[in-house]
């Protein structure tokens, strides 16, 4: 057997990229599209490709690898934990549960509060969802633009009707005001609204930063009528902004701002699944015994896997770091041709581009061997590893410059490879064969 033709199991390169993607197409559902590329490993801040090509990962796996790829501190802990006790059910606890709960409670600056262990951020949003409920009100109140997932409680609450329609009618009693808009939100809410959800950036509209003192208004908002304020932090959260939660930039009327919910993922496995609902104060007990479930949240390796990441970043500084070189990356998008705007926090930032041409720009950037996504027609998303350093970055600028260029002049739409490794690409950052590997 040639060594294209390891086991599927063992991690190796089974058949040539061509060839796998057909095998996606004949076995995946088609809810995607067919795949970009076919990626066989990573390390640090770069993957390869199954047929040897070198990218730089600007997008972290839209925000979720946040110490990179096979960082060894995750390797150790998911390999020593794999091999003391994977899963038990919740029917038991463990201490790697039960003192990552204390840890997020902490980490959100509260007093008190309690968890709910997910494996994703839409089941984390499911979980608030019927939190909410136990109110004993039914209204939301929620920002349009937002995106909270695809599951159909978190999908109520997703205010693109492109994702919404197909499944209708769906679940709740949904109001959408504008996003950033204070007195629209005010207006918003009633004596029937039992929470007021919320992005503190919203990454999937384009990384939109409200203005400041916004999420204190919805403090206020909520506070007035008694409901609850619920954030949404499974792309802000875990260092992404450089501070632990997105929130935390923002201050209160009498000092640090607080919600009642929090829910959080993506960066918080740093690439291995698992999310939380994170109930503060009062709303912390409101979900009772019997009226939720999970049968992998919270298991020992997801916990112990976070932890460690928790651990990483804070005894290596990263959210110091995420901030200054977050500006530094902002300050360099700016200086890039055809970039019309550069926004965000930390390392979540949206490069303006040409109307219509994100896309082929992040194709074209794609084929020189940069990672990025457009998450809007106009806009490029970064949302790389937190442990990014500039020298990194670097080499990537010249080829986003090419790719936006390539773009707007209209030449992208449909992209192609060229030299087979990009060798002779002078706006490339990817090795030969040899080197990559």
């Amino acid at each position: 057997m040639s060594s294209q033709r390891r086991s599927a199991h063992d991690g190796g390169v089974v058949g040539t990229a061509e060839g796998l993607t057909a095998r996606y197409s004949g076995a995946v559902m088609n809810t995607f599209g067919p795949p970009k590329r076919v990626l066989s490993h990573g390390k640090g801040c770069y993957v390869w490709d199954t047929d040897g090509n070198r990218y730089l990962d600007l997008l972290a796996g839209i925000a979720v690898n946040a110490l990179g790829h096979a960082h060894p501190a995750v390797v150790a802990a998911t390999t020593r934990q794999a091999g003391r006790l994977g899963h038990v059910s919740n029917f038991f606890a463990t201490e790697p549960q039960i003192h990552l709960a204390e840890r997020l409670v902490a980490l959100t600056g509260a007093v008190d509060g309690r968890v709910f262990f997910t494996n994703s951020g839409a089941e984390a949003n499911e979980a608030a969802f019927k939190l909410t409920r136990r109110t004993g009100r039914r209204g939301i109140v929620t920002a349009v633009g937002g995106f909270h997932g695809r599951t159909m409680g978190a999908l109520a609450l997703t205010s693109n009707p492109a994702y919404r329609e197909p499944f209708e009618p769906l679940p709740g009693d949904v109001t959408w005001v504008p996003y950033g808009d204070a007195d629209a939100l005010r207006r918003g809410v009633d004596a029937d609204t039992a929470a007021i959800v919320l992005e503190p950036i919203q990454g999937e509209a384009g990384v939109v930063v409200p203005p400041a003192g916004y999420l204190g208004a919805a403090r206020r908002a909520a506070d007035e009528v008694g409901a609850l304020l619920w954030l949404d932090e499974v792309q802000t959260g875990i260092g992404r902004t450089g501070k632990w939660f997105g929130y935390q930039h923002e201050q209160g009327a009498e000092g640090p701002l607080l919600p009642d919910i929090v829910t959080v993922a993506k960066g918080l496995g740093a690439g291995f699944p698992v999310g939380a609902c994170i109930g503060l104060g009062a709303a912390g007990s409101l979900l009772l015994p019997g009226q939720h479930g999970t049968t992998f949240g919270g298991n020992p390796l997801a916990a112990a896997v976070a932890l460690t990441v928790l651990d990483v970043i804070e005894s290596t500084r990263l959210l110091e770091h995420v901030i200054s070189l977050g500006e530094r990356l902002s300050e360099d998008l700016r200086a890039v041709a055809g970039v019309a705007g550069v926004r965000g926090r930390g390392l979540l930032i949206a490069a303006d581009v040409a109307p219509g041409t994100a896309k082929a720009a992040a194709a074209v950037a794609l084929d020189g061997g940069v990672i990025v996504n457009e998450c809007t027609p106009d806009t490029l998303r970064l949302a790389p590893p937190l442990i990014l350093h500039h020298h990194e970055v670097e080499p990537a600028l010249p080829v986003l410059a090419t790719a936006i260029s390539m773009a707007s002049a209209g030449g992208a739409t449909h992209p192609s490879r060229g030299a087979s490794n990009g060798e002779h690409d002078p706006g490339t950052i990817r090795r030969s064969p040899l080197e990559a590997t």
